[in-house]
C-alpha cells in the first residue's frame, strides 16, 4: 500500500473552491430546500383537504417543489465549479427580492421572515456578481473581450 493512497490531503478541487462559492452554493441550497419543503407542506395540506381550496394548494405546492429544484441544481453546479450555475443562482436571488418585499409589507411574523430573506438575497447577489466568482467559474467578461489585452 502506497503512502499516496492513504494521504489525508484534500483533492485539488476541494482546495481550489473559494469560500464565496461555497457560501453561495449554501445559500442556493437553503433557498431551494425552503421552497421544496414549503411546496411539500402545501401539497400534503391540499391532499388532506385542510385549506379552503385544496386544488389551489396542490397546484401551488407542486409549483414550489419545481421552483425549488432551480436553486438546488444551481447549488450543485456551484459546488462543482460549473460556469452554467451562475445564471440560475442569479435568477434565484433576483426572484427572492420581490418575495422579501411582499413579506416586509405584511404583518406579524412575516416581517422578520422578509428581513431574513432580503438579507440572504442581497448577500447571494453580492456573491454571484462578484468578479472573483466570475473568474473562478471560468466565465469571460464579454464575448468580444480578449483576455490578453
Amino acid at each position: 500500500m502506497s503512502t499516496e493512497a492513504t494521504s489525508s490531503t484534500p483533492s485539488p478541487a476541494a482546495t481550489e473552491r473559494p469560500r464565496r462559492i461555497t457560501l453561495l452554493a449554501g445559500i442556493n441550497a437553503l433557498e431551494g430546500a425552503a421552497l421544496a419543503v414549503s411546496g411539500l407542506w402545501l401539497l400534503v395540506m391540499g391532499v388532506l383537504g385542510r385549506p379552503e381550496s385544496p386544488q389551489q394548494a396542490e397546484t401551488v405546492g407542486i409549483t414550489l417543489i419545481a421552483l425549488g429544484a432551480i436553486p438546488l441544481i444551481a447549488a450543485r453546479g456551484l459546488t462543482l465549479l460549473r460556469g452554467w450555475s451562475r445564471g440560475p443562482a442569479l435568477i434565484t436571488q433576483i426572484m427572492a427580492l420581490p418575495v422579501a418585499w411582499t413579506l416586509l409589507r405584511s404583518q406579524g411574523a412575516l416581517i422578520p421572515a422578509g428581513i431574513v430573506l432580503a438579507a440572504v438575497a442581497v448577500t447571494g447577489l453580492a456573491l454571484v456578481l462578484n468578479p472573483e466568482t466570475t473568474r473562478t467559474l471560468g466565465l469571460r467578461r464579454g464575448a468580444g473581450t480578449d483576455p490578453g489585452s
